[in-house]
């Protein structure tokens, strides 16, 4: 990675909690294990990619962190996401986890992680 890409990571974890930044740190290893993914802050989140971003840390708080999974279809069937909404004006799904322990990727996680991964590759 860029060295200023660095440094704006370093920049989005500041002043983040010991557990939060444990809790980001897991879910980019798990990824890590899945394929080859780019880590891109932003002013407003983390974006993770590989050829196209495929989820987005959209917040980290001081016991958990926020991931978005953009599909195209609705997976309703599932125990891990506590809402999935529209964008407004596309066909775009997207699917909220809320992750408070490491342990929170589980099995069931870890095949909508792959599933949007696969979708960006």
């Amino acid at each position: 990675m860029h060295s200023c890409r660095d440094r704006e990571l370093s920049e989005a974890l500041a002043g983040k909690t010991p557990h939060t930044i444990d809790l980001f740190d897991h879910l980019v290893d798990e990824y890590l294990q899945m394929g080859d993914i780019k880590v891109y802050p932003t002013k407003s989140m983390i974006a993770l990619g590989a050829r196209v971003n495929f989820a987005y840390i959209s917040q980290l708080g001081k016991n958990f962190i926020d991931v978005v999974f953009p599909f195209n279809e609705v997976y309703e069937d599932n125990l891990c996401f506590s809402k999935i909404k529209q964008v407004p004006g596309t066909n775009q799904h997207n699917h909220y986890f809320r992750m408070f322990f490491k342990e929170d990727i589980n099995d069931e996680v870890r095949s909508y992680m792959r599933l949007a991964l696969d979708k960006a590759v």
